[in-house]
């Protein structure tokens, strides 16, 4: 292994994405999330890099990408072995591991990291409680160290959140060498549940943008005003108008030139009686897009839109 070259590392390149990069696995130990967050000067980096798994752990593989190390990692994680056991596994035959970077967390928030020796410096990686921060080709060595002190001053904020700040305090320090291109973000439940649909709570990618975490960081504000948009939606299939109307508030809040947001509300407002505030808010958004109004004209046959034919005349007849 010892005579394995940077030269003869370029034959990796031909199947195995050419991921240099900063990334983080992270587990909230209050709720049992674990998330992977990433940013490289690459295209589509979430694809390559970042694996994570409901009750099982999440992978960081990067670098010269092994990305069968992402779901044979966590097949390991299933079977019991630890963080560090499955690590040294995936290891163990890899004749590439000295141009491999990859940490592992497991569910009991274990971690395990590996920087090969022939990663392009700067690279490193840092572990502590419930998390690993790791980076290769950065433009200094003071990146991975203040991912890992900001996710560690961060406690108490949503595990995403802190994953993001964790990517922008790489950033601040200079981060990948090469600049920036794409960024990604995942985040599992603790546990694993019969509806494995529902354990991804979160799956973000920026695969091409200038400013992929700003970009990414926009995303998760959209993510966050759409759970309250979510809420408003059972609200109202449980017949709880004024709680409905609240989530809807509370995501119009957020984005109040989204015109979705805004037509939910006003419909709502309308359910709930409040007919004059309902059109003040549909008249707006009629006007930006007529559509809408032919939308409302559809609701009353679905059952989500309960009016007298007065009222329904009055958010229809809107100038």
């Amino acid at each position: 292994m010892a005579a394995f070259t940077i030269v003869q590392a370029q034959v990796f390149k031909a199947e195995e994405p050419l991921a240099h990069t900063y990334s983080i696995v992270a587990r909230d130990a209050k709720t049992g999330e674990m998330a992977v967050g990433v940013q490289s000067h690459w295209f589509s980096v979430g694809t390559a890099v970042s694996w994570a798994e409901a009750g099982v752990g999440a992978i960081a593989t990067q670098s010269f990408t092994n990305k069968s190390f992402g779901p044979r990692g966590l097949e390991l994680l299933k079977q019991g072995k630890s963080a560090e056991e499955a690590l040294e596994i995936l290891l163990s035959d890899d004749e590439g591991r000295e141009v491999r970077q990859v940490a592992i967390l497991d569910a009991q928030g274990r971690v395990a990291a590996h920087t090969g020796k022939q990663c392009i410096r700067y690279a490193g990686h840092i572990t502590g409680q419930n998390f690993s921060v790791q980076a290769n080709m950065m433009l200094s060595d003071k990146v991975w160290p203040a991912m890992a002190k900001s996710f560690e001053k961060s406690e108490g904020q949503p595990l995403a959140e802190r994953v993001l700040m964790a990517m922008q305090a790489a950033e601040q320090e200079g981060g990948d060498i090469r600049g920036r291109q794409s960024a990604a973000m995942v985040v599992v439940k603790g546990k694993a549940s019969d509806e494995p649909w529902n354990d991804r709570t979160i799956d973000l990618r920026v695969d091409d943008h200038e400013q992929p975490l700003e970009e990414l960081a926009r995303l998760l504000k959209v993510y966050r005003a759409y759970e309250h948009m979510n809420k408003g939606d059972v609200a109202v299939e449980l017949g709880q108008m004024q709680k409905a109307m609240e989530e809807y508030g509370k995501a119009e809040a957020m984005f109040p030139n989204n015109l979705e947001m805004k037509y939910w509300h006003g419909i709502t407002l309308a359910n709930n009686g409040q007919i004059e505030e309902a059109v003040k808010i549909l008249r707006e958004v009629y006007r930006k897009d007529s559509n809408w109004k032919e939308l409302t004209s559809r609701l009353p046959e679905v059952g989500l839109l309960e009016l007298s034919p007065q009222n329904l005349k009055r958010v229809l007849d809107v100038k």
